[in-house]
C-alpha cells in the first residue's frame, strides 16, 4: 500500500522554480516546456511538431541546463546525413584490428539531452539506429552494445510522414506536442522582447542530479492507480479503438508511468482522474485528434455516465408522461347503485339514421379516473428514491468540482485550458440536474394532486414507472 506521506516533500517547490526559469522570455510556450520537462522526469522523448522558428531548439537547449552535469548534442538531419554525423566516425585503430567500432564520445550515444531537428528526413539506416537507442538505451557498436545515458531526446520535424519505419520511430516518442505560431494576442508580448537579454541558467539549487531523478523514479513505483482512473484507461481505451485510433500497449503503459511521475513530482501518492488530461499528448497523433481527445475528457471526467444529462433527462420524461397518462385517463360511471350508468339522449340529437341508431343506449365515458393513497404513495415514493439519488450525485460533482480546483492550485503539469472546460463541463452537469430535480419535484405535485377516490378506499397499488437503471456506474 502507497504511504500518505509525500514520496518526494521538496522537489514539488524545486520544480515550480525551475519550470519559472525555463519559461521565462518564450511568449506562449509554458505548457509545451512544462510537458518537455515532464517526460524528461518520466525518462520519456517529446515529439515537437511545427514550422521552423517556433523556438523548438531553444526549449531543446534549456531542457539540457535543466539538469546537472547534463551532456548535450543537437544535430539537424537531412536526406543527405550520414550516420557519423549522429553516432561518430569510424575507429581506425579499431578496424586495423578487424573491428568495425565508432569513437561515441561527443556523439548522441554519449549525450544526456538531445536535439534532432527535422528527425524524420534521416535514412532508413539512423532512423533504425535511433529504434533501439531511445527505447533501450543502448547502441550497437561493432559487435556489442554500449549503454547510454540518454534522459531525453527531443525530434522537431513539420509533419511526419507516412510509412512502415517512421511509424515505429514515431512510436518512440511518448509526448507528440504541436508548436504553432504565437497567437494574435501573443504577437505583441513577442515583438515586446528583448533578445539582448540573456536568459539565465538554472543554478545548482534549482537543476535536478542524478540522484533526484532516482529518488522521483522510486516514489513514482509506490504512487497507487486508484480503481477510477483505471476505470477511466479502460474507457478511453475502447473510445479510441472507436474513432479507428491505435495505440499500443507498450504506449499504454509508458502513459501510465508518466501520470505516476507527475503525481509523485507533486508530492501524491495515488494518481489523480484530473492527471488523464495529460493523455492527449501521449495518445493522439496530431492535433485534431488532440483536441477531439481533449473534448472527451473534459465532458467524461468527474461526470458518471449512468447520471449522463440525456439519460436523467429521460427518466424524468418517464415520470412527467405517466402523470400525463394518469391526469387524462378516464372510468366508466357507475351510478350510486353501483351499475355502469348509460345514456342515449345526450347523442340524440347529434346521431340520426334510418334504422333508429341514435336511440341505442350508449356508455357514457366522463368520469376522470380516481386514485387511492396506496397509488398515489407508490408513485411519490419512486420519485423521492430518485430525487434522492440526484441530490446524492449533486453532492458527488460539487466534491468533484472542489476536488478539481484543489489540483488546479498546485498541478505542475495541467494545461489551464482543458482545467477550465472540464470545470464547466461539471458545472453545466450539476445545472442540468438541478432543473431536472426542479421538473420530477413537479411531477411528484402532480401525482399528489390526481384526484382522489372516496375516503377508506385505498386502491391499489400500481406498477412503477418503468425507465432506464440508474446504476452505481
Amino acid at each position: 500500500m502507497p504511504s500518505d506521506r509525500p514520496p518526494v516533500p521538496d522537489l514539488h517547490d524545486r520544480l515550480v522554480g525551475l519550470i519559472t526559469t525555463l519559461e521565462r522570455g518564450l511568449v506562449e510556450r509554458s505548457h509545451v516546456v512544462r510537458l518537455a520537462l515532464l517526460a524528461a522526469l518520466a525518462r520519456e522523448h517529446t515529439l515537437l511538431i511545427g514550422p521552423p522558428g517556433t523556438a523548438k531548439s531553444e526549449l531543446a537547449r534549456r531542457l539540457h541546463l535543466a539538469f546537472r552535469d547534463a551532456r548535450y548534442f543537437e544535430r539537424l538531419l537531412t536526406r543527405f546525413s550520414v550516420p557519423e554525423e549522429l553516432f561518430g566516425p569510424l575507429s581506425i585503430q579499431a578496424l586495423e584490428q578487424d573491428r568495425y567500432e565508432r569513437h561515441t564520445a561527443g556523439f548522441l550515444p554519449d549525450a544526456s539531452i538531445a536535439f534532432i531537428d527535422e528527425v524524420f528526413k534521416a535514412n532508413s539506416a539512423i532512423l533504425n539506429a535511433l529504434l533501439t537507442l531511445l527505447n533501450e538505451r543502448e547502441f550497437d557498436n561493432g559487435a556489442g552494445r554500449q549503454r547510454c545515458p540518454l534522459i531525453s531526446a527531443i525530434g522537431a520535424t513539420n509533419e511526419v510522414p507516412a510509412d512502415e519505419i517512421a511509424e515505429a520511430f514515431f512510436d518512440r516518442f511518448l509526448l507528440r506536442v504541436t508548436v504553432a505560431p504565437v497567437s494574435a494576442e501573443g504577437f505583441t508580448a513577442l515583438l515586446g522582447a528583448d533578445p539582448s537579454q540573456t536568459w539565465q541558467a538554472p543554478g545548482d539549487a534549482e537543476a535536478l542530479g542524478a540522484a533526484d531523478l532516482a529518488v522521483l523514479d522510486a516514489a513514482a513505483g509506490q504512487v497507487a492507480l486508484p480503481a477510477d482512473v483505471t476505470a477511466m484507461f479502460a474507457e478511453l481505451r475502447a473510445h479510441l479503438g472507436t474513432a479507428e485510433v491505435y495505440v499500443s500497449d507498450r504506449r499504454w503503459v509508458k502513459a501510465a508511468r508518466l501520470l505516476r511521475i507527475a503525481a509523485a513530482s507533486e508530492g501524491r501518492s495515488a494518481v489523480s482522474l484530473w492527471d488523464l488530461l495529460l493523455l492527449p499528448w501521449c495518445t493522439a497523433p496530431d492535433a485534431p485528434r488532440q483536441a477531439a481527445l481533449g473534448d472527451w475528457l473534459c465532458a467524461r471526467l468527474g461526470v458518471r455516465e449512468a447520471f449522463a444529462p440525456p439519460r436523467v433527462t429521460r427518466i424524468v420524461e418517464a415520470f412527467e408522461a405517466q402523470l400525463q397518462a394518469e391526469r387524462n385517463a378516464n372510468d366508466l360511471d357507475y351510478d350510486e347503485s353501483g351499475r355502469l350508468r348509460f345514456s342515449a339522449g345526450d347523442l340524440a340529437d347529434e346521431i340520426g339514421d334510418a334504422k333508429g341508431g341514435a336511440q341505442a343506449l350508449r356508455l357514457t365515458h366522463t368520469r376522470q379516473r380516481r386514485y387511492g393513497p396506496a397509488h398515489v404513495g407508490a408513485r411519490t415514493r419512486q420519485v423521492d428514491e430518485l430525487v434522492a439519488r440526484l441530490d446524492a450525485y449533486a453532492a458527488e460533482l460539487d466534491a468533484r468540482r472542489r476536488d478539481l480546483t484543489e489540483y488546479r492550485t498546485r498541478s505542475l503539469w495541467l494545461d489551464a485550458g482543458l482545467a477550465g472546460r472540464a470545470d464547466e463541463s461539471l458545472a453545466g452537469t450539476a445545472r442540468v440536474i438541478v432543473e431536472l430535480r426542479e421538473r420530477i419535484l413537479a411531477a411528484r405535485a402532480g401525482f399528489e394532486a390526481l384526484p382522489r377516490l372516496p375516503a377508506g378506499d385505498g386502491g391499489e397499488v400500481p406498477a412503477p414507472v418503468r425507465h432506464e437503471p440508474l446504476s452505481a456506474a
